[in-house]
Order: structure tokens, then C-alpha cells, then sequence
């Protein structure tokens, strides 16, 4: 009895040191993913703590690629954490006072701001793509395996949303 304990033990700690060695390697494009989801470095970073978590408690199943899988993850506790907020996030017009001095930091900030407003008035299953594909680096069919649709679909959703951010900028 006490070896069954010893090897389910041996085997538990094994399972743990390829959890943790999953994670760090995919940690920065989640982290990336996660700032693309949220807009937010510390909502992104509290989004990310909350995936490990997860990742912790349920780890990866084995027949499935690590990073689709975290990305799914992280993309359905963003949902989660919206419901449990019910606001949205908005970047905050005082931060441009401090920066006034600095016309190229300013004229930076404002177009990564408008850029910011852009991809979150993009419809949500655009958005997530975007995120995804040209913010977290995955492929189209990492994409589409994570949420779960065709990779046409995922290929549809991306040049729909460049086609929306383009005119949005061509407009402006």
C-alpha cells in the first residue's frame, strides 16, 4: 500500500513539473492574449493569474495543443470576468495631460488609443480572431481548433476585420 501512495505521489509530481514547464513556455503569448482581450496591462496580468489557476486545477488535456488550449481559456474567463463586471473599459483623456509636453508621445498615444477604441467596437467573434491570430500569434488553425469553428470561418472573421479597421482609419 504505502509503494501505491509512493509512485501516485512520484506521478502527481511529475504531472506538475509538465504543467508548470507548459505554461512558462507558452507565458508569453498568453500574457499578450490576454492584454488583447482586456486593453488593460493590469486587468491582463489578473486575467492571466486566473488562467494559471485553471491551468493548475485542470491541466491541458493530452490529445489537444497547449497554446489553443490556454487561449481558450483565457478568452472564456475574459467572458466571465465581463459578465461579473458588466462595464466596459475606457482609457482615461487625463492621461494626456501629463504627456502634453511631448507632441510624438502624444500623436502615439492618440493613435494607439483610436487603434484601442477600433478593435473594441469590432463585434465580439471579430475581435477574439483578431486577438488571437495577429495579437497572440496563433494560426488560423490553432485559431479556429481553440474556438472551436472552421478555419474558414477564422480566415472570413480576420479579413472582415481588417476590412472594418482599415475603413474606420480610412474614414478618420
Amino acid at each position: 500500500m504505502e509503494n501505491v501512495t509512493k509512485l501516485k505521489n512520484a506521478k502527481a509530481k511529475k504531472g506538475a513539473k509538465q504543467i508548470h514547464s507548459v505554461i512558462l513556455d507558452n507565458l508569453q503569448p498568453l500574457r499578450r492574449f490576454a492584454y488583447s482581450l482586456t486593453n488593460d496591462m493590469h486587468d491582463a496580468d489578473d486575467l492571466l493569474q486566473k488562467v494559471i489557476e485553471k491551468l493548475l486545477k485542470k491541466p491541458v488535456p493530452a490529445d489537444i495543443a497547449p497554446l489553443p488550449w490556454m487561449f481558450k481559456v483565457c478568452k472564456n474567463a475574459w467572458i466571465d470576468e465581463i459578465r461579473s463586471r458588466n462595464v466596459r473599459l475606457v482609457a482615461s483623456e487625463t492621461e494626456l495631460e501629463t504627456l502634453a509636453d511631448n507632441k510624438d508621445v502624444v500623436e502615439q498615444y492618440l493613435m494607439h488609443r483610436d487603434l484601442q477604441k477600433a478593435v473594441q467596437a469590432l463585434p465580439d467573434n471579430y475581435r477574439t480572431v483578431i486577438s488571437m491570430v495577429v495579437i497572440g500569434g496563433m494560426s488560423y488553425s490553432e485559431t479556429a481548433e481553440a474556438l472551436e469553428i472552421p478555419i474558414g470561418t477564422v480566415m472570413s472573421r480576420i479579413a472582415r476585420a481588417r476590412k472594418q479597421l482599415a475603413e474606420t482609419f480610412h474614414n478618420t
